[in-house]
């Protein structure tokens, strides 16, 4: 599939996108580094954002949410462009990030984090988390940062489902990963899908993503060049590992 083509979306189905990505253009001070990207994300669709290192895709993830403020085209959201907002207008709006490194409150218990959040309707429950994640209750009073790389991941994204987002932008999330934990955290994405939430996945692990999204969009240097739908993964599966090859 072409560039002009990557932009169409949900627009399979006939539904407006959830979310649309047009033309976007994100800044480090002098260096252009996101080259009109364009994507869109239906309604309880997975969506993946591929590519090596430094393609672009946290860069992706942080022009939409509103971490990068030097960023120009169109970030549209249930109809309503919030390019010019803040991150945290950005979150209010029904989006969360969960990024590489998690952030967790190192100096806050596991259920300190947990109900750090503003609990909003739609969001996760303590005990639905603690049904999914039975670590975070075992877990409960410890701090943190005494938790695994596994803990973490699943502390930092349990923490976001408070809120009750409509969209999640997950960064990496089974980096570094054993796959026990990996496995746990695809179920969990499974389980969020089936309860009509969107995800933005970036990831480099090609079997965690092509197991997960509906559709991929390969970035290199900062432009979208390709869409690759599930069903043409296992054919493109070389072109893909390619992209992914330092």
């Amino acid at each position: 599939m072409t560039v002009p083509e990557v932009a169409r979306g949900a627009a399979l189905t006939g539904d407006a996108p959830l979310l649309s990505v047009r033309n976007l253009n994100a800044y480090y001070g002098q260096s252009h580094v996101l080259h009109d990207v364009n994507f869109t994300v239906g309604r309880g669709e997975v969506v993946s954002l591929i590519g090596r290192n430094g393609a672009g895709k946290t860069t992706t993830l942080k022009s939409v949410m509103g971490v990068l403020r030097s960023r120009t085209g169109q970030v549209t959201f249930e109809g309503r462009d919030l390019v010019r907002l803040p991150s945290n207008a950005v979150a209010r709006h029904g989006i969360a990030w969960v990024p590489e490194e998690r952030a967790i409150l190192s100096t806050l218990s596991v259920r300190e984090n947990l109900e750090l959040p503003p609990a909003r309707p739609g969001g996760w429950s303590l005990d639905k988390i603690h049904q999914h994640f039975p670590v975070l209750r075992e877990r409960g009073h410890h701090p943190g940062s005494k938790l695994s790389g596994g803990e973490q991941q699943m502390l930092a994204i349990a923490r976001v489902l408070r809120s009750g987002p409509k969209l999640l932008l997950l960064d990496e999330p089974s980096e570094g990963l054993a796959p026990v934990i990996v496995q746990r955290i695809a179920a969990m994405l499974d389980t969020l899908r089936a309860e009509g939430m969107s995800v933005v996945l970036v990831e480099q692990n090609l079997r965690f993503a092509t197991r997960l999204a509906d559709r991929h969009y390969v970035l290199v240097n900062g432009a979208v060049v390709e869409e690759v739908a599930r069903a043409d993964v296992a054919a493109r599966e070389a072109d893909l590992l390619d992209y992914l090859s330092v």
